[in-house]
């Protein structure tokens, strides 16, 4: 049984209190036994002589006085303030400057993270997150405009718990009892509850081990999560129906599926919005549950963090997640997960096998570490032929992986890159996702895919019409991550939905290699907030 997620975050009370900036500390409040601050420069912010914040942040200016490194690290102090007995905490922890042009929101978010980890190791459960920030003339820069979710997304992600922590640690389910809230900025609680309900259903599904979290466990925690819910769930989960509709994926899955607990899913999710439908967002997901890669093994130690490989799927189930907290007007939300476990043995597929896509499309594997792009393409080529069936208004179709290592070492960690066709690079796709996800702390870089990408996967004999991969690591490929893009382009038949077709398509891929989070570590929910605020909040 999966354990459920609850509350607007998991870890606030019952009832989480957004205390107003300007509003005393009633007596109702009084439950919180610390305050973490964020802030570029404390002794610029002045607060409301009713601001249960004045004596607080009197102390902390003081304290700055005789501390040169204060804007620099956490500061911790012990609070003795009569009025409010109950604050024996009090941390600072400063932003860093903000008025170079390459600063942007992550600032606040790094900060607060910091922020509440050091007010937990002193002991707090009940903290006030407190981010003060106006520039000199009170005003709030548009580069900063939405600091205050990027910092609550900081606090919330310094707080959640691992899923098995919270099945098999009772004791340790949960860091705090409470977080209150308190800025000047207009976040509203539902859309933050939003964003991280979605990061932290992806954080369990990605994070998860690959037992706790094989194919089969994760359709049972996706049906578990969406019941009651605004969120169609479908699960294929039979094998002879899996190779028949899906044959690249059902290769990468041959030498799983004699292991039942590892038998490869196809999850469809499917949120209808209420009224008229104006825009249809379509996700696909690289589910890899694990990734020994396959006949072309990992070796020399590479192969540990490859639980990982399914953060592309379990950032697809957290949007709809998101999606279904935020029950958007106007927009169709369609979402595949493709979960298949790259296992090694006598029934693996190797290199020099022909295998003939959904599309039609004859493929001949170079190498079985590539097996993301198979995992992906034929569920795609279902999602691309239902989108035309059902007539989708305004689709914007998308691939999410932690597809190359390449990426990773092209931009490196934190971010993640897009890729757009034609038609995406028409309506520039990539663009406003980047700009929607830097508002909020999302980062992106955009990629464009070339012609040489397409030249290098054309087949390069008679027996084939693409080749899935040569023969080294994406890393040591020249445009190791923007190839593959063309590659799913070419095999699920979105080649014939270009600029000029009768039905153009948008379609874009998102590598998510750098920013899904370390290893070891906690993985980061991207690109959930991205996505929400350009599809869902408009940003």
């Amino acid at each position: 049984m999966a354990t459920r997620i609850t509350g607007p975050f998991s870890f606030w009370s019952e009832n989480p209190i957004q205390i107003k900036f300007d509003a005393p500390l009633d007596n109702a409040k009084s439950k919180f036994d610390s305050i973490v601050v964020v802030s570029s420069d404390i002794s610029k912010i002045s607060p409301p002589e009713t601001s249960f914040l004045k004596s607080f942040l009197e102390l902390l200016k003081n304290q700055k006085q005789n501390d040169s490194a204060f804007e620099d690290v956490e500061t911790f102090l012990s609070p003795n303030i009569s009025e409010y007995q109950s604050i024996k905490k009090l941390v600072y922890s400063p932003t860093g400057p903000l008025n170079r042009h390459y600063d942007d929101v992550r600032r606040f978010m790094e900060a607060a993270d910091k922020g509440i980890k050091r007010v937990l190791k002193a002991g707090a459960k009940r903290p006030i997150l407190a981010v003060l920030y106006q520039n000199p003339n009170n005003e709030i820069s548009l580069k900063y405009q939405h600091y205050d979710i990027a910092s609550a997304l900081g606090a919330a992600e310094a707080v959640y718990v691992p899923l098995e922590i919270r099945e098999d640690v009772p004791d340790k389910a949960s860091k705090i009892e409470a977080l209150g809230y308190t800025g000047i900025g207009s976040m509203q609680l539902s859309v933050l509850s939003g964003i991280e309900l979605g990061r932290i259903m992806c954080r369990d599904i990605g994070g998860s081990d690959p037992e706790r979290m094989a194919a089969p466990n994760v359709a049972t925690y996706v049906k578990e999560l969406f019941v009651n819910t605004p969120i169609q769930v479908e699960v294929i989960e039979d094998q002879a129906v899996i190779e028949k509709e899906y044959p690249l994926l059902a290769a990468v899955n041959r030498a799983a599926k004699g292991v039942k607990r590892h038998n490869a899913r196809v999850i469809f999710l499917t949120y209808e919005p209420e009224g008229p439908c104006e825009k249809t967002v379509v996700l696909v997901g690289k589910g890899v549950t694990y990734d020994t890669g396959g006949a072309d093994i990992k070796a020399g130690g590479v192969m540990a963090g490859m639980h990982r490989d399914k953060c592309g799927a379990a950032a697809v189930a957290g949007f709809l997640q998101t999606v279904a907290e935020l029950k958007p007007k106007g927009v169709r939300v369609l979402g595949a997960m493709s979960m298949v476990r790259n296992s090694v043995g006598s029934e693996c597929y190797v290199s020099d096998e022909l295998i003939t896509s959904r599309a039609g499309v004859r493929v001949r594997v170079g190498n079985t570490d590539a097996e993301g792009r198979m995992a992906m393409a034929d569920v795609l080529c279902h999602m691309k032929e239902k989108v035309i069936k059902d007539n989708c208004p305004d689709p914007y179709i998308f691939t999410i992986a932690t597809l190359t290592g390449h990426a990773a070492l092209a931009v490196g960690d934190g971010y993640s890159i897009i890729m757009e066709n034609g038609p995406a690079a028409l309506d520039n796709v990539g663009r406003k996702l980047q700009s929607a996800g830097h508002v909020i702390g999302d980062m992106f870089e955009v990629s464009t895919i070339r012609r040489e990408d397409y030249e290098h996967h054309k087949g390069k004999s008679e027996y084939e019409h693409v080749l899935q991969c040569n023969n080294a690591p994406s890393s040591r490929t020249p445009r190791g991550h923007q190839s593959p893009a063309a590659f799913i382009i070419l095999t699920t038949g979105l080649d014939k939905h270009d600029v000029n077709s009768q039905i153009p398509l948008k379609y874009s891929h998102i590598d998510i290699a750098g920013s899904s989070g370390p290893f070891p570590g906690i993985p980061t929910g991207s690109p959930i907030p991205a996505l929400t605020a350009n599809f869902l909040l408009n940003l």
